[in-house]
């Protein structure tokens, strides 16, 4: 190259570190990592290359949109946030390609109206390789906030920084020349519904059949009549007594417990419990009898949560050809659900898709179709059900679930084949949109 080995190592160092000061990818063509599409909106950018790179600093202007999973939230809930530099202020400057998966990218989105303050987000450390004097592919950064305030708040792109694990740890960050940037997306929050509450507590949590166990409670109406009363799983038992609220809202009474099926203790306002109005239930358990010369043996079964786990979180769909378009395929990754909550609830599972974004337009989130299955594995209490076959699109769609029951419960296997109508003419290059998938 007519360079000495020092120069050579400099150059080395130059093209590398100084190509990663604005992009990389959260994934290829046409991946599905999801949301509810935002604006683009272009903002001024100053990035800083490592120092080793022994370049200047690099001033350009940012493409990048943020979506919300949830654009009409209550107060209360939680709201994932995906940021997306769909466009980076510069391109690689060298001739020498960068390889694959060595960037990390973290940010932060900005709130603004209603609710203020900044969410963390970050992304994969995956991205394709970028050949020399190509342009930076995109990349996008999920995190979550919850929302505290009602009303219209706006989603903003803020700093970000791109973290290179190649040869050495070096950071690129990236500010907002002139914060904030303008706003991409923009949330309306209404005020959630009257959050309950009531609470007991028990004196004992056993007793033998016959025996009186002390219940308190606190948060109910101020001067209201409360029932005590015992349960057996889902049902209300024959035991019950009366109490009355203080001025508080407190109380503390006496309940008699004969029934030898009952789980629980629940206290209620009005005629009969319901969740908006009562509380509990609080587990309670009668003591069997033993016979003389016996032993009573006991043990217990705790309680788990439901969750879900994802076989990876890029999906690459096969590519169509320019002017011929068509269907662009391919699997979600395997998704795993785990109901060990020991209730009769039921869990539905549903997704939604942002538009799908490249350098030439968008394909628009109603173009993607699954194919829903689901499967239980052998000794689950409850059946899972998988969707309707058809679009996903913006607004979402139910991937599976299964319904309440008692017994509920167990652990189930979610697939679902993926397919992208992709229009004739869309301009070449490589697009991708996100899929959240959401667990209740």
């Amino acid at each position: 190259m007519g360079l000495t080995t020092r120069r050579s190592g400099r150059w080395r160092w130059a093209s590398l570190l100084g190509a990663t000061a604005l992009a990389v990818s959260a994934g290829g063509a046409l991946a599905c990592p999801a949301g509810a599409a935002g604006t683009d909106v272009d903002f001024a950018t100053h990035c800083i290359p490592p120092a080793i790179a022994g370049l200047p600093p690099i001033d350009g202007t940012t493409t990048a949109t943020v979506s919300a999973d949830n654009t009409s939230p209550k107060v209360g809930d939680t709201v994932t946030v995906t940021y997306t530099v769909v466009g980076a202020a510069a391109s690689n400057p060298t001739d020498l390609a960068l390889p694959a998966d060595i960037m990390t990218p973290t940010g932060k989105v900005t709130l603004g109206g209603a609710q203020s303050g900044d969410i963390t987000v970050a992304g994969p450390k995956k991205n394709p390789p970028v050949p020399g004097k190509a342009a930076f592919p995109s990349f996008s950064m999920t995190g979550t906030f919850t929302v505290t305030k009602a009303g219209k708040i706006t989603l903003a792109p803020g700093d970000y920084n791109i973290h290179t694990s190649y040869i050495m740890e070096l950071d690129t960050p990236c500010t907002v020349t002139n914060p904030p940037a303008p706003a991409s997306e923009t949330i309306t929050a209404t005020a959630g519904a009257p959050v309950n509450t009531r609470a007991i507590t028990l004196g004992s949590a056993t007793g033998d059949p016959g025996a009186s166990v002390r219940v308190s409670g606190t948060g109910f109406t101020p001067g209201a009549a409360v029932t005590l009363a015992g349960r057996s799983g889902t049902s209300q038992t024959g035991d019950t007594a009366s109490v009355s609220a203080d001025g508080q809202g407190s109380f503390s009474g006496s309940l008699v417990v004969n029934d030898a099926s009952t789980t629980g203790i629940v206290a209620y306002e009005g005629d009969s419990w319901n969740a908006d109005t009562g509380a509990g239930p609080a587990a309670y358990v009668v003591n069997a009898p033993v016979p003389p010369g016996s032993q009573k043996l006991t043990t217990s079964v705790a309680a788990g949560t439901l969750a879900m786990t994802q076989a990876g979180d890029s999906v690459t769909l096969s590519g169509v050809d320019f002017g011929r378009g068509g269907a662009s395929t391919g699997a979600l990754r395997t998704v795993t659900v785990k109901d060990f909550r020991g209730g009769p609830a039921g869990w539905s599972l549903t997704g939604r898709v942002t538009d799908f974004t490249g350098p030439g337009g968008r394909i628009g989130a109603d173009r993607l179709s699954w194919t829903p299955s689901c499967a239980s594995k052998a000794g689950s209490p409850s059946t899972c059900t998988a969707g309707s076959a058809g679009p996903v699109g913006s607004s979402g769609a139910t991937l599976a679930g299964t319904p309440d029951g008692t017994p509920a419960g167990g652990e189930f296997t979610v697939n679902a084949g993926l397919s992208l109508d992709v229009p004739a003419f869309t301009p070449p290059g490589g697009y991708s949109g996100v899929l959240t998938l959401t667990l209740s």
